[in-house]
């Protein structure tokens, strides 16, 4: 075997004879020597093909295999929320049910009040109201949900549009809260309220709390610019994202 041109023979493992390199079956045996023919480049050597090397990547985050870090999980109780908030966009915004009140609505499928409050925020009559507020529980229920559990990000995200719903639907004179704007601004503050106390104690955070201050404003001012959202709603929210999200973030901290 030369060390600087091209290979003068190779040894056929089967008959141990000496072929060409430049052939597929010994010719001796008949044995395979490789699968094709090689390709030769300009000073005539064979080129063998290069194997990409694989890129280094770490495994998923099992649950228990770091103490005091949750495993990685997909979000599954917020994309639930999210279809569920894009289902009843398109049911509106199809025309399936046009300019009919929502309560008359609703009142098709059960007259009772549960019923309703369970559907409210998940009815958005309009597309920009929904593609804001769907977007903050995208993001901030998926952050919630990450630190604490779906089960913790539902139960916030309920209290916080359920529960304003409710409230405002004790006034008879206020027409029923649409949308989930309380539970998005529930969300968002008990995501924020651990870097809120972080800074407090003079500690670096890594979080965005500009952006999330911005987010939560354009959120809480729905009620603005869309007809059937309320302000009582925004304010059940954002109360139920301090009154649960301090006691988390405290319980995290010990």
């Amino acid at each position: 075997m030369s060390t600087g041109g091209p290979d003068l023979f190779v040894i056929c493992k089967n008959c141990q004879s000496e072929v060409s390199p430049y052939i597929t079956e010994c010719p001796y045996c008949g044995s395979r020597l490789r699968k094709r023919a090689p390709k030769l480049d300009r000073e005539g050597r064979p080129t063998e093909r290069k194997r990409r090397t694989p890129t280094p990547s770490l495994p998923r985050l099992r649950r228990g295999e770091i103490p005091g870090i949750r495993g990685e999980s997909r979000p599954y109780g917020m994309i639930v929320l999210v279809l569920a908030g894009f289902a009843g966009t398109l049911l509106w915004r199809a025309a399936l049910v046009g300019s009919t009140h929502a309560i008359v609505l609703w009142a098709r499928f059960g007259t009772h009040l549960w019923w309703r409050l369970l559907v409210a925020p998940f009815t958005y009559i309009n597309t920009g109201y929904a593609i804001v507020t769907l977007g903050a529980i995208a993001i901030y229920g998926w952050l919630i949900e990450r630190r604490h559990g779906p089960i913790v990000m539902v139960v916030l995200f309920a209290v916080g549009a359920v529960g304003g719903a409710a409230v405002t639907a004790a006034d008879s004179s206020l027409p029923l809260a649409l949308g989930g704007n309380g539970g998005a601004l529930a969300l968002i503050i008990a995501w924020a309220i651990p870097d809120l106390l972080s800074l407090r104690a003079g500690e670096e955070i890594e979080g965005d709390l500009l952006g999330t201050a911005v987010v939560a404003a354009v959120v809480a001012l729905m009620p603005v610019a869309v007809p059937d959202t309320s302000w009582i709603s925004a304010g059940i929210g954002a109360a139920a994202g301090v009154l649960i999200g301090l006691p988390l973030a405290l319980a995290g901290e010990r």
